[in-house]
């Protein structure tokens, strides 16, 4: 089968031509831009969004904080070459769209710019379906704007199965070993942020991840709970896990299969959170996949995107 699915990938690297368009839409009086790419066709095909993750992730999945994956680059190159075109767009303040102002910024408004794009996409007479694909924070965006949208399928790569406060817990508290009296601090500004009350004194332990800028957005974002709102999906879905992940657990994508009634799991051996092939949860060798754009995307995942987007 892997020889079968490798000389697939190749026979379409021959027969398909790129259309590539930059493309852009106005959600307010606010641009967004973006990157489409369709394979040359002579009848309508299916079209998938692509949805980045948290942080400064731009539409190729790099991040300026963390390093270059290139990981949405090379999934809309995998769909690409199997004949489906692919959306994949930069977040508000980041890659080529206008700064954005931070205190100002929530995830309703990323959820709304998503349903905007797939908008997009339903107007333009070369597509047939519609599928969302959410990676990390982008999966809950994109369960939610498919949802909105009526999209035909939904697939979830590394995404919380939890409201992020807890994710968050996990990351700091728990696998950082903080110190109870940190501890205590940690929680304290996370309660008042699920109340919807900002926190101005904060310890420089926590500056980056509760910076007064951003805690606007992170009250916004705690408010939610994935597991509700996959729940709510009724399409067809994709649930993607990854065992050397060493942001979100395997058994948060458990916990998204488990709460919903159409979807189905694929946890995948020693596939890391950008989605590439890191066979070690050592934090230090792990992240060195981060920096490394050339390294293909994991074999079994683009498997499973292939084999979900063709049913």
């Amino acid at each position: 089968m892997k020889n079968i699915f490798l000389i697939s990938i190749v026979w379409f690297v021959f027969i398909s031509k790129v259309v590539g368009e930059e493309v852009s839409i106005n959600v307010g009086s606010y641009s967004i831009k973006g990157t489409l790419e369709i394979p040359k066709a002579d009848q309508a095909m299916d079209a998938v969004l692509i949805i980045a993750g948290s942080g400064p992730t731009d539409r190729d999945g790099n991040n300026r904080l963390l390093g270059s994956s290139n990981a949405y680059k090379m999934i809309s190159e995998l769909l690409l070459k199997q004949g489906i075109a692919s959306l994949r767009y930069d977040k508000r303040g980041i890659g080529a769209n206008e700064n954005t102002v931070e205190e100002k910024l929530t995830i309703d408004m990323y959820i709304n710019d998503a349903v905007e794009w797939i908008k997009y996409l339903k107007k333009d007479k070369r597509f047939s379906r519609i599928i969302i694909i959410g990676h990390s924070e982008g999966s809950l965006v994109g369960m939610i704007a498919a949802r909105i949208t009526d999209a035909d399928k939904f697939i979830s790569l590394c995404g919380a199965g939890k409201p992020i406060y807890k994710t968050i817990e996990e990351q700091v508290v728990v696998r950082d070993k903080l110190s109870s009296e940190l501890t205590k601090q940690f929680n304290c500004i996370v309660d008042s942020l699920r109340l919807g009350h900002t926190v101005k004194n904060v310890n420089t332990e926590f500056k980056m991840l509760f910076n007064p800028s951003v805690q606007p957005y992170l009250i916004s974002w705690f408010k939610y709970d994935p597991c509700v709102e996959i729940a709510k999906l009724k399409i067809p879905s994709l649930i993607i896990g990854g065992t050397t992940d060493i942001q979100i657990q395997v058994e948060d994508a458990e916990a998204l299969s488990k709460c919903s009634s159409s979807s189905r799991l694929a946890i995948i051996e020693d596939m890391n959170h950008v989605l590439k092939e890191v066979p070690t949860l050592e934090k230090e060798i792990n992240l060195l996949s981060y920096l490394n754009p050339e390294l293909p995307l994991s074999y079994e995942l683009s498997k499973e995107l292939i084999g979900f987007l063709k049913e």
